[in-house]
């Protein structure tokens, strides 16, 4: 109402209005702090059934959310919409005036190039925010340096991990308001996974994110926004809690619509009796078995899952590969030395290092597709090998899903069985229309989903699987999970999934760098706990670099050398992660405290002195890491 009439009110921005339950009661105002974003009642759909439903969602300042749902559900396309990149069919997206948008893709950029520092000082321009060249290239080198970045290099020569870790500086150098990444950890090495979380957790934006990473979801998502057959699911929990009440809505809603296909069915029995009930049936009773059968044709049901399983094969011989002495190079880069070792049946072998260090080379070299330089690799007998590259090369990029499968056939042999192969592909989820597509219209999901079937066509005592879960939802990751779990042949692993790996492997190669290879017993959890590479934790802290590493932080390194730490900068250098922890816990407090719809039911100064304290908090914060990167730097 107009705050200049008689008898009106003004209702202040950031509140709602509450009616009086009774007239002479008084008037109440509800403090509601104004979304970053919200989705009002939007539609979109793209060819077929919608991806969103008349859905509805609210994004705070300050949260973290996890977007969970499956392969072409629209995960990607939600977050395009929430960039502004594209526009729903109806319904409504408000944005608050001048926010910060950063944002990483699923799938590489192809019209970027130029050194990273040119490239990520390129996230301003993109993000259409003018800055003075003094401020601009300050930030940039900041943002690069975080990531252990040489700004030097050249983008379009870096792998693809290497490229991703770029973009994500690209995304935050402009110090977004809120930041949506889609799959980040994809094609990343463990530890740049690790500082990526350490990065995140500090970020005091909001974030929203897709991953199949399962650890990353857990020590990041405070709430996971599901889409399913074109609904939001908001469940305000952790993942173990999701799990549950997920499974426990669904069981409620197949026990609903058992009952309502129940009720359906009677209803159709009795509009089909005889000629003389039909003469005195009741025509209320008709109008509602039209509206049953209106329902069940809208229904959605929910896609099955993925079944996959693997080929009988003949047993392999105790023997599987012999390794004596190995050495390989690529140009003048050392990708492994004096390795020997001795793979035997039923060996579930795990391989870590980070990006570059030469895993797929070894699996490569162990697999006889390269000659080593030095050294031996003996294969044992009566192998089947099944191998998935991490490329994706195996799969015909000019053929049909159905012709990558079945090489022009229409049918597949199973476990002595002849099945046909548009049954086999639905077992992957594949639909009559998706098989006959070419795959250069699949997603990512959809490409490794191909690949497996392509794989599993093919009896194998030998599975080498080389970053199977790129790009997979966290359902389908679980069931090959389960698969290789019971797989009774030899297992050799790339994944930097640390869940995957702790539950199914039962030892691992570590590649160090300099060629070195070292064996230890374990999973990941087991090897990182006993590995001396492992920087001990002090709090929530981590380092962000790490000296010797390929890739590492340009800072000068004659610089480091200058001088080595005083006394007194040693017990500075000391009490920092205490308290780094100490203002991380206070912040993640005001998180709470600000997100708490209590808080603006009370006096209005409470608000304001908790918002101060929240930028005072996270400005120190910001500089205590700022110092304690500085003290880390220098020799002790």
């Amino acid at each position: 109402m107009d705050p200049g009439l008689p008898g009106s009110f003004f209702v202040p921005a950031g509140w709602r209005y509450r009616p009086p339950l009774a007239p002479g009661r008084s008037i109440t105002f509800i403090s509601r702090t104004m979304a970053l974003i919200d989705l009002k009642n939007v539609t979109l759909a793209l060819g077929g059934p919608p991806i969103l439903d008349s859905a509805d969602l609210r994004v705070e300042k300050g949260e973290r959310i996890c977007l969970l749902g499956r392969n072409g559900e629209g995960k990607s396309t939600l977050l395009r919409l929430l960039a502004g990149a594209m526009k729903p069919d109806s319904g409504e997206i408000i944005r608050q005036s001048g926010l910060r948008v950063g944002r990483l893709t699923q799938e590489l950029p192809q019209d970027i190039s130029g050194t990273i520092h040119e490239v990520v000082g390129g996230g301003f321009a993109a993000a259409g925010i003018p800055t003075p060249d003094w401020e601009h290239s300050h930030v940039v080198d900041q943002s690069i340096t975080r990531a252990a970045l040489d700004p030097t290099a050249d983008f379009t020569t870096l792998s693809t991990g290497n490229k991703r870790r770029v973009l994500l500086a690209r995304a935050m150098v402009i110090q977004p308001d809120i930041l949506l990444l889609d799959e980040p950890t994809n094609h990343l090495d463990i530890d740049a996974i690790k500082r990526l979380e350490d990065d995140l957790r500090r970020f005091s934006g909001t974030l929203i994110f897709v991953t199949h990473d399962r650890a990353f979801l857990r020590n990041l998502a405070q709430r996971i926004v599901e889409m399913d057959r074109g609904r939001l699911r908001d469940w305000t929990c952790d993942y173990e809690t999701f799990l549950r009440r997920r499974e426990e809505a669904l069981r409620v809603e197949q026990e609903q619509n058992a009952e309502f296909d129940r009720k359906l069915a009677e209803e159709e029995i009795w509009i089909r009796q005889g000629v003389r009930d039909r003469r005195t049936r009741n025509e209320g009773r008709v109008k509602e078995l039209q509206r049953l059968r209106g329902e069940r044709q809208d229904r959605r049901e929910k896609v099955g899952s993925v079944r996959m399983s693997l080929q009988d094969s003949a047993r392999s011989g105790k023997l599987v590969v012999r390794i004596r002495d190995l050495a390989y190079s690529w140009g003048d880069k050392l990708m492994v030395r004096d390795f020997s070792a001795l793979i035997q049946r039923g060996d579930r072998i795990g391989i870590l290092g980070p990006n570059g260090s030469g895993k797929t080379t070894l699996l490569r070299l162990l697999l006889g597709d390269l000659m080593p330089a030095s050294g031996t690799v003996e294969p044992g007998s009566n192998l089947q090998v099944a191998y998935f590259d991490q490329q994706r090369d195996q799969l015909d990029e000019s053929g049909t899903v159905l012709e990558n499968v079945t090489d022009g056939n229409d049918r597949v042999h199973f476990n002595g069985r002849s099945v046909h192969a548009m049954t086999y592909l639905k077992n992957f989820l594949f639909t009559p229309d998706r098989v006959r597509a070419p795959i250069s219209h699949l997603s990512g999901g959809e490409r490794n989903r191909l690949l497996l079937a392509r794989l599993f066509t093919r009896p194998a005592n030998l599975l080498v699987l080389d970053e199977p879960t790129n790009d997979l939802d966290l359902e389908t990751v679980e069931l090959l999970e389960e698969l290789v779990a019971d797989f009774d042949g030899t297992l050799l692993l790339v994944s930097h999934d640390r869940e995957f790996l702790d539950n199914v492997t039962t030892s691992t190669l570590v590649l160090e760098g300099q060629g070195r290879i070292t064996e230890t017993v374990g999973g990941y959890s087991d090897w990182a706990r006993t590995s001396q590479s492992v920087k001990p934790e002090s709090g929530k802290l981590k380092s962000h670099k790490r000296k010797g590493e390929t890739g590492s932080s340009p800072v000068n390194q004659s610089e480091a050398k200058v001088r080595r730490l005083t006394w007194k900068e040693g017990k500075e250098l000391e009490a920092l992660p205490a308290r780094i922890e100490e203002l991380e816990t206070r912040q993640a407090e005001l998180h709470a405290l600000m997100a708490d719809p209590a808080l603006y039911q009370e006096a209005g100064d409470r608000v304001a002195r908790a918002r101060d304290e929240l930028e005072a908090v996270t400005g120190d914060l910001s500089l205590t890491y700022e110092r304690w990167e500085e003290l880390d730097g220098l020799e002790s």
